[in-house]
């Protein structure tokens, strides 16, 4: 169950770049910070105001260093975001996906175990090689798919498919940049577990980590805002968000509404899922979420066919991305299982 969860989260944040094809007059900065105010500022505070009961209490008696450490690891992952989407400029969305999400996959998942100094335990419990070994293989298979997006390109190119600018050193600075802070947000919320353990204490169950969102959400907002003013005043692009310069302004806001919800979806099936996967590996939902993110990432792009004009090499090095990612998925969630009969 607590992998079905996993699923569905990762199926939303596959998705929830799509409405932005239908809001094509607006800048990225508008579109970004219009989504950003719902994901990251309002549904974390209505989310946990309808799942997490005597939610004032519980912030009341939360430990104060839990929510800063949250709130400030938010912050750099919110930077990670920021770098993540500059990155897709110079060397193309899949090579970013492929070099910061390996990193953020690899880094956020063994990260908290590392700093809690649980990591030598885990090593030497069962099904602890099981972990190890989905991890990696984790790693390979999202490489595998940045491997198979750069052919992708490549061929795109040749077919005068693709005018994108490669720009290689700054694109990968800026993707290593990306993969360490964006690992940030799985030791955020592994930061903000007291806050969760009190919830838990009122009745919040399953739900408590809701709650760890209200601080690690905010920070990624603050970071994403700044930005976003900066671009704004840089454009002066102000105005778009009463103009959508020949669209539909209602469209253009109900697309962002539905991007916002889907990138939130992703977190409040990742809380169910990891209370899901008991105590002794449940840090290893961050490499679970991230494959998977990868994995229905590319599913969909296939689904629109955006791999249709590449040639059988792509297309092999793809499938062999997809076996390998399903490969890890299985390998952890049975690693989890062996773990748990303990």
């Amino acid at each position: 169950m607590g992998i079905l969860l996993h699923a569905i989260g990762a199926s939303c944040a596959s998705l929830c770049y799509l409405p932005q094809k239908k809001a094509t007059n607006w800048s990225w900065q508008t579109y970004w910070l219009a989504q950003a105010v719902v994901c990251w500022l309002l549904l974390p505070f209505i989310g946990a105001w309808l799942t997490i009961p005597h939610l004032g209490t519980v912030l009341s008696e939360a430990p104060k260093s839990a929510m800063i450490n949250a709130f400030l690891l938010g912050l750099a992952y919110g930077v990670g975001g920021t770098a993540f989407g500059m990155a897709i400029r110079y060397v193309g969305y899949s090579l970013t996906y492929a070099i910061a999400v390996g990193i953020s996959c690899v880094l956020g998942t063994l990260l908290p175990p590392i700093v809690s100094g649980k990591l030598m335990d885990i090593l030497h419990s069962n099904g602890s090689g099981l972990i190890i070994t989905g991890i990696t293989a984790g790693a390979i298979g999202i490489a595998l798919c940045g491997v198979a997006g750069r052919y992708k390109e490549i061929d795109l190119e040749k077919k005068a498919l693709n005018k994108q600018t490669f720009q290689f050193t700054k694109g990968l600075l800026l993707c290593l940049l990306a993969g360490f802070l964006s690992a940030l947000y799985g030791f955020s919320i592994a930061q903000g577990e007291p806050i969760a353990e009190v919830a838990g204490k009122y009745g919040a169950g399953d739900l408590k980590g809701n709650v760890i969102y209200i601080f690690s959400n905010t920070g990624a907002f603050v970071t994403t805002l700044i930005y976003c003013i900066y671009l704004h005043v840089k454009y002066k692009t102000f105005g778009e968000y009463k103009n959508a310069r020949g669209g539909n302004l209602n469209v253009y806001y109900l697309m962002a509404i539905i991007t916002g919800v889907l990138w939130y979806s992703q977190f409040f099936f990742y809380g169910l899922g990891h209370v899901r996967l008991g105590e002794k590996y449940d840090f290893t939902s961050w490499a679970i979420h991230m494959i998977m993110l990868v994995l229905f990432s590319t599913l969909t792009g296939l689904l629109l066919r955006e791999w249709a004009a590449c040639n059988r090499k792509t297309i092999r090095i793809l499938g062999l991305a997809l076996t390998v990612l399903v490969a890890a998925v299985i390998v952890l969630t049975y690693g989890n299982y062996i773990g748990g009969l303990n």
